[in-house]
Formats: C-alpha cells, structure tokens, sequence
C-alpha cells in the first residue's frame, strides 16, 4: 500500500514540476521582474490585455464573382473563335449581377455549334437558357456561386494571416466572423499604427502583365471617343499612375487585353532592392517557372508590341518589347519610397487578395486599459481563491488542506497548459480561471459530502473514503463533461474573447478531474496510512 502511494506521489510532483516549467521554462533569474517576463513570454495576453486593434473587415466577395465571369466571358469568346465563328457577343449585360452572362448575335447557321460549345463546357456552373432571336443566358448556379464567396473569404483570411505575420504582431486573431456575412474578425495585439495596418491589409497587391491595345489618352473621355461607341468586351480602360510610360507628372488612359499575359498568382518571390543605374529602390519580382516560360514565349512572339505592367487596377509601367523576357522584372520610379518597396515585396509575396475589402469597425484598445484589466483579474482570481480556500478550511476542517493543495495544483496545471499551448489569455480567459476554481471547489464538496454521509452510516474512515470517491467519481465526469461540451460549442461559433473563455474553462476542467479525483485520494490515502485502523479523520 505504501509503495502504490509513492508511485502516485511521485506521478503528482512529476506533473507539478512540468506544468511550473510550462509557467516559466528557463526564466533569466529569480527576480519579481524576471519570473513576470518569464510568464509573459510563454501565456500570450489577448487584445483586451494587452493592448492593440479589433478590426470588422467586409469581404466584396461580388467582385471576386465579377473576376470569375470575367474569366468566362473571355474564355467562351476563345472557345468560338477557336472554332471558326466569329461575330458573337459575349457580355455582363447587367452591371449590377456579375453572375449573368449573354451570348447574343450568334449567326443562325452556327446556333446549334454554339449551344454545343456552351453545353459542354460551361453547363457544370451555369444555368443556360435560350434568349431572344439567337441569343443565350448563362446564370451562375447558386451552389457554384457560393463555393466561390466562400472561397474568396478562406483566401482572404489566408492572406491577411501572411501580411500580419510578416509586420511581426504576436498571436494575432484572423477567423470568419458572423457566419454567411462573408466578414473577417482581425485583432492585432501590441499594434497601435492604424494607418499602416489599413494600408497593408486592404491593399489587393494584383500584379499583372497585360498586352497594350491602344493609348495612351489624356483622359477617359479622349480614349472613349478614339476606341468608338462600346469597348470590346475583350478589352477594359485602365488609367496610368504618373510618368507611367513618360517623365511627367499626369496620368495617361491604355486600352489593354483583359485576360493578362500574367497574374499575381503567377508570382513566386518578391523583395526589395534598388536599380543598379540609378540607385533608387524597386522591387524585384520573379515568376514561377510555368509562368515565366509562358511569358518568355509570348514576348519572343510579341516583339515591337507594347506591354503594361498593372498593380491595384493602375497601370505602374509601360514598355515596349525589345526582346524574349524571362520570368523576373521589376517595379520602380515614380519616387517609390524605401518603406513602400518594403511593403509592396511583401504583399505580392503574401498574394492578391481576392477581392477589396471594407472596415466596418476599428477599434484600439490602449496597453493602459489591458493593464489595469490584468489588475483588476488577478485581484479578482487572488481574492475569490483566499475566500474559497479558507472557508474549505474552516467547513471542512483537516479535509480543508487537502481541497486547498488540489486547488493550487488545478490553477498550476490550467497556467501550465496554456505555457506549453501558446493559448492567449484574454480577460473572458481570466474569468474562465475564476470559474475554474469554482468547478474545483464544487468537486472536492461533492466528495467531502459523501463521505460525510458514508462516516454517519457507520463506516471506517478508509472504507468512507473509498465509497465516497467512489460514488463522487460518476457525478464529477457528468458535470465535467457537459460543461466540456458547452465550452467546446462556444469555441466553435464564438469570436476571440469568447474562444478564450472556452479554451481555459475547458484546461481547468481537464485539470481539475485529475486534481480532484487522483490527487484529493492520493492526500487521504497518504494521511489515513499514518493512522491507526478506525482512527477518525478530520473533515
């Protein structure tokens, strides 16, 4: 018996020691200062902690919709003309639905040859239908529609997650917020440059390289009279950042393809860098390699065209082709500043965004609030666990010491989980910690009841014991368990403070099954060794 009780001894100061070195690993020395920098490094403090921004952003995912159709219309325009028939219109006829294409002006003898192309490869994500004369509408399924938002929200969170970790923030929160509202929930601890976040987060970075059509024009009004009564739905305006194609200070419009020669997702690498000549900062793009043997093939066949290098919907560059271009270039002039070569490399290496977003809400929170939270919660924590501590003492009398070493030993537990998780610790959090020791607390009196009333039945004290754990056991995981489940459902559908509340409410439960039960019986078992058989207990 006594050989079983050090082994389980030795288990709880084996786990005591690990769940203090998940606390403070190595702190560097043994100064008030210096434990605090060790806590701090290893239990992440949320927004409400410590300090930072709480961003609602909107996802447009219409206009990654738009970029879709876009797609389509140029593709069903290749398909015709791959087949020998020309003449057709294909178009978004209403500005306002980016899922609706047309298909007019068909000639009568290729009207079946044209339902045909539509039917085989287009029939998987639209709804097609005949229009008027020799015309056909094609709406996009409601199912594809949605797998396309959807998938234009996963992606920008994937790449607002990249941007933000390369500014450095530590353990910021990236997650979908309000389901079905395409919206994203950013909270950036430790940030306080509002406008730079902005810049960085909503900029949607799409490099492009587009074959020149016609241009440049003054103005939009110039280009609209040169081209004629309607753009070729092949074609879009796009106006020039200053001194695009010529030193000067005005803004020229081009008539480009629509369908670029390369795109953003077509970038593998860029970084910041200057020009050899002249010393100003650029930034050095490269390509991946599918792409650049596509690029180095339509410029070996493309020789004395023009080419436009486009970012943000803007024309930066416009050059002709001397010559078969590689898959790397560069953007610079302009009087582009050292910080934006920085910033701009790291947004096309991060990728486009799939579509512009909006802030609806912006929030700072100052490290002054967090800290006088962190006060006020370890106040709060200290002084509900005295209460409970010493009113289990005074109830429970020598049984007291035993709840107060399982209650310490739960909180040293639940603090070392969250060292070795990397889990933030958020004010909800703090509660979840409260609330946790009043979970133990409602363990150890389960248990003490029981074997109070197992002792007025006329029971030994080690018999008492035993019944008393015994019959607890089954009611304690019953509690545990349900709460279990409710934090697990708040984790899953809540936002960040609320997953934060989950997550040390769902440690501290786990730990206190173990505390409660495992150790509360090795303390007895351990005191009623020292006794003599029938000699009473304290409780």
């Amino acid at each position: 018996m006594k050989t079983n009780i050090k082994t389980r001894l030795l288990i709880i100061i084996a786990v005591l020691v690990v769940f203090v070195f998940g606390i403070f690993r190595v702190p560097h020395g043994l100064s008030g200062s210096a434990m605090k920098q060790a806590i701090l490094q290893n239990i992440h403090l949320g927004l409400d902690l410590k300090g930072g921004m709480h961003l609602i952003l909107q996802v447009k995912v219409d206009e990654a919709i738009s970029a879709e159709t876009d797609t389509d219309v140029a593709s069903i325009q290749s398909d015709l003309q791959k087949n020998g028939i020309t003449g057709v219109t294909v178009s978004k006829p209403d500005p306002k639905r980016a899922d609706f294409l047309e298909v007019s002006s068909v000639p009568a003898n290729h009207a079946s040859d044209v339902r045909s192309i539509l039917d085989s490869s287009y029939s998987s994500r639209f709804d097609i239908a005949p229009g008027v004369g020799n015309s056909w509408t094609l709406t996009m399924k409601p199912t594809v529609e949605s797998e396309a938002k959807q998938r234009a929200l996963d992606q920008a969170i994937e790449v607002i997650q990249s941007r933000t970790n390369t500014l450095g923030v530590s353990e910021p929160i990236i997650e979908p917020y309000q389901l079905g509202s395409y919206q994203i929930l950013v909270e950036l601890p430790g940030v306080d440059d509002l406008g730079r976040v902005k810049d960085v987060i909503q900029s949607t970075a799409r490099l492009e390289a587009h074959e020149v059509i016609g241009g440049p024009w003054p103005d939009q009004q110039s280009a609209t009279q040169a081209i004629g009564a309607s753009l070729p739905p092949d074609a879009e305006l796009i106006q020039s950042v200053p001194g695009a194609a010529t030193e000067g200070s005005s803004t020229e419009w081009y008539e480009l393809k629509k369908i670029p020669i390369w795109g953003g997702t077509d970038i593998r690498d860029a970084q910041p860098g200057h020009n050899p000549n002249t010393g100003e900062p650029e930034v050095d793009f490269f390509l991946t390699s599918a792409a650049g043997s596509k690029f180095s093939a339509w410029t070996g066949a493309n020789i004395g065209k023009y080419m436009a290098i486009v970012l943000d919907n803007r024309v930066q560059e416009v050059a002709v082709i001397k010559g078969q271009i590689g898959d790397q270039g560069n953007i610079s002039g302009g009087g582009i500043s050292e910080q934006r070569v920085k910033d701009l490399s790291m947004l096309l290496r991060t990728g486009a965004l799939p579509a512009s977003i909006d802030f609806m809400q912006e929030t700072t929170v100052g490290p002054s609030l967090g800290a006088d939270s962190i006060h006020q919660g370890v106040v709060a924590s200290i002084v509900g666990m005295l209460a409970v501590m010493v009113f289990m003492l005074i109830y429970y009398k020598g049984a007291g010491i035993n709840a107060d070493l399982a209650l310490f030993l739960n909180l040293v537990i639940l603090l070392g989980f969250m060292g070795f998780s990397g889990a933030t610790l958020t004010l909800p959090g703090i509660a979840g910690v409260i609330l946790t020791i009043g979970m133990g607390v409602d363990s150890n009196v389960l248990i003490f009841e029981r074997i109070r009333e197992e002792l007025r039945a006329g029971k030994s004290p080690s018999a008492a014991v035993d019944q008393g754990f015994g019959h607890a056991w089954t009611t304690i995981v019953d509690t545990h368990v349900t709460t279990i489940v409710s934090a697990a459902i708040l984790f899953i559908f809540g936002t960040g403070p609320v997953k934060g509340f989950a997550i040390t409410l769902t440690f501290g439960l786990l730990a206190n099954l173990f505390t409660a039960v495992f150790v509360s019986r090795v303390i007895f078992d351990a005191h009623l060794s020292r006794k003599l058989h029938g000699e009473p207990i304290s409780i």
